[in-house]
């Protein structure tokens, strides 16, 4: 699995573990597909480790066999080895007896389904409420005296049940969801957002279809695709095509979807149809009993042999099929949080164990998703970029280094044997449980030192008892840049340069500008363009005038340009009146300057704080002496919406000029971070690794000398 994926996810998990003594409900927003359930078991596993006296009650509170698919998740996970902590418990209509509800209390982690505590329920009508007094009610009157934490899965759900409770049964409330209801006050405290999963591999990005194609050209498309999946990643895709709730199915479903599956070219296509009664429920698909529950129709569904899936609202949510990747939608909704769901069962990663062995082209096809009719709101503002028609003019002509950042085990004067051998010998001995647990929870690269050097039961113990002076020894080494810091390269140990994506994608914020001379277009043809804060909106607009400045000292622009457009085939040769044809065609002026927008960008900077982390600049630019300038914007000016914590913020300061002032040395590009301050610049540019302090004029006059 891809190291972005695995500090994404930690990360995010840590925030909510660090944020829960300070709140008595916190809500943790995630994308469909981006491995909640994996968090969510982390989550507990992290606080029950620390206090044993924490129990879960996690309630699923969305239709269909969430809480099994969960519960069946948690026990994977603890007896896997990951989460050790967990003892899942799933609470179900078998422990109910004539005379009471029975739910053992040796377990601490409980999930309860939503059709369990409806209105008129049984488990409602004093049972549960007894079972969570037996668990927190304390010791001396012959309770457990436990902590019960509840997690609200699915928390955009409402579940006035559950909130009909006392608040003081549930110490802590930890809501979690891809929609949380923020009206409801659920609003995020720790947020993984859908550009920074799409940046990972996490998800897929979407490509939004033409509002005016029809299902045939979905068809169409999907058939087009399909061969490309087989041929790049071994799978069989699948299309999911989603039909009206009500009335309209019958006609959709007889009128528009099954003429086109009909037709001799769409032969070869296995589909099937799911609705709410199993008795409507069909396939082309060869199987000896049709007769089946709902719950088997959606198994079946799953079969690589399907390759289109038609169903209502019944699968929208607590149903995973990775190798789905394409979704039309028929019905209209007004409900984006319906939305967000459906489109996630289309943007999970097939390959996401194994992403970083394939190629680009199938690493491409792997990420995208492709979605036709009512997409919500906020991802309709997502838009498509591209470098212009020949992505090599571009691409050729800037060219940068980037660094990383080694651990200990690469350092060349470190020998993890003689480290251990030079310890003091432990006295006493932790139990295997204990360390295992420290081990968990070290960095990837202290791990992998431990299985190279742990061949046997004897060695795994003897690393481990040292294990936190190796993590001290390991974070001490990695902050010292001077020492860490390397230029990624090739397996020869050759400097490896990068440029811009070829494509990549944007959200627009509102903070939106014209802009026709950098090396960006977006797909639909326009040239305004968003950017993520009124500061960035606001350095662009100084890189954008700098490309109609002269450099007196070269006679050409500050920002270097390039010619691009269509190659000429005829380049070189004579016409018939003696004219030397162009290189080009329909070209035109571009400079070399842009946003560096993270989906699929190579442009990443990586430094240490708590943990690895990738910094991606903000813009790129190429000067007129060809020298390369790297921009991270930043603002402390405070707005409703952009709340500052200030030691976090200066922590993160500290830790970009750290590594910027390193990578400036090694890479010999000039780094900036320019800060607005009410409506003035402050920017500390990194130069071969010194730090200087620049105003805006400062900053332009040092563009027109080379230095």
């Amino acid at each position: 699995m891809l190291k972005e994926v695995i500090d994404l996810q930690t990360n995010a998990v840590t925030k909510l573990v660090n944020l829960l003594p300070t709140k008595e409900e916190l809500t943790f927003k995630a994308p469909t597909g981006s491995g909640k359930t994996y968090m969510m078991a982390d989550f507990m596993n992290r606080i029950i480790e620390n206090d044993k006296d924490v129990v879960f009650l996690v309630s699923t509170l969305s239709k269909g066999d969430l809480a099994t698919q969960n519960y069946e998740k948690f026990i994977e996970y603890s007896k896997s080895g990951k989460f050790t902590n967990l003892k899942p418990y799933l609470i179900n209509t078998e422990i109910f007896s004539e005379e009471r509800l029975y739910i053992p209390t040796d377990y601490n982690v409980y999930l309860l389904p939503r059709d369990l505590y409806k209105k008129g329920a049984k488990l409602m009508q004093g049972p549960m409420g007894n079972f969570l007094l037996n668990l927190t009610l304390d010791k001396d009157f012959r309770g457990l005296g436990k902590h019960i934490f509840l997690i609200k899965d699915e928390c955009h759900v409402a579940t006035n049940n559950l909130d009909s409770l006392p608040k003081k049964t549930f110490e802590k409330i930890i809501n979690f969801s891809a929609t949380p209801k923020l009206n409801r006050g659920q609003i995020p405290d720790v947020e993984i957002t859908d550009a920074e999963a799409v940046n990972a591999k996490l998800i897929k990005r979407i490509e939004i279809g033409d509002d005016n194609a029809s299902i045939g050209d979905a068809i169409c498309k999907f058939e087009e695709i399909k061969t490309e999946y087989q041929n790049l990643l071994g799978i069989n895709p699948c299309l999911i095509i989603q039909i009206s709730n009500k009335d309209k199915a019958d006609d959709e479903l007889k009128n528009k979807i099954m003429p086109e599956l009909n037709k001799a070219e769409h032969q070869d296509l296995k589909y099937m149809v799911i609705v709410n009664n199993p008795k409507q429920c069909d396939t082309n698909d060869a199987i000896k009993n049709k007769n089946l529950p709902i719950e088997k129709w959606r198994d079946y569904a799953k079969s690589s042999t399907i390759d289109i899936i038609i169903f209502k609202m019944v699968i929208s949510e607590g149903w995973d099929i990775p190798r789905a990747c394409m979704l039309y939608q028929v019905r209209d909704t007004q409900s984006e949080q319906l939305d967000e769901q459906v489109m996630g069962r289309v943007r999970r990663n097939p390959r996401l164990l194994d992403f970083e062995k394939l190629n680009s082209e199938a690493q491409e096809l792997a990420t995208t998703a492709w979605i036709w009719g009512i997409v919500p709101k906020d991802k309709r503002k997502m838009f498509n970029v591209k470098l212009f028609d020949e992505p090599s003019d571009i691409t050729n002509n800037i060219r940068l280094y980037t660094t990383k950042l080694l651990p200990l085990s690469k350092k060349k004067d470190f020998d993890i044997v003689k480290f251990i051998k030079n310890q003091p010998t432990s006295v006493t001995h932790s139990s295997i449980f204990s360390l295992y647990r420290k081990l968990y929870r070290a960095d990837e690269d202290v791990k992998l030192m431990c299985y190279q050097y742990a061949d046997s039961y004897k060695k795994w113990f003897e690393f481990n008892e040292n294990i936190n002076k190796i993590i001290n020894e390991n974070n001490q080494y990695i902050c010292d840049y001077t020492k860490s810091m390397k230029i990624n390269s090739d397996e020869n140990g050759n400097p490896i340069t990068v440029s811009f994506p070829n494509n990549s994608m944007y959200v627009d914020n509102g903070n939106n500008k014209h802009i026709g001379s950098w090396v960006w277009k977006r797909q639909d043809g326009n040239d305004n363009f968003s950017f993520d804060s009124e500061a960035e909106s606001a350095w662009a607009e100084i890189l954008k005038d700098l490309c109609s400045d002269d450099n007196p000292q070269t006679g050409e622009r500050i920002i270097k340009r390039v010619v691009v457009g269509k190659k000429n085939p005829k380049a070189g040769a004579m016409d018939m009146f003696g004219n030397v044809e162009p290189e080009k065609l329909n070209s035109e002026i571009k400079y070399l300057w842009g946003k560096n927008y993270i989906i699929n960008s190579e442009i990443k900077y990586e430094y240490y704080l708590n943990g690895l982390h990738l910094s991606y600049p903000d813009f790129i630019m190429e000067d007129s002496y060809g020298r390369i300038h790297i921009f991270e914007v930043k603002s402390v000016n405070k707005s409703n919406d952009n709340v500052i914590d200030e030691e976090e913020y200066d922590k993160k300061i500290l830790a970009l000029k750290n590594c910027y002032k390193r990578a400036s040395f090694l890479t010999k590009h000039i780094f900036y971070l320019p800060v607005l301050v009410g409506e003035n610049w402050q920017i500390t540019q990194f130069f071969d690794g010194k730090e200087s302090i620049l105003t805006k004029s400062q900053f332009k006059d040092f563009l027109l000398t080379n230095n």
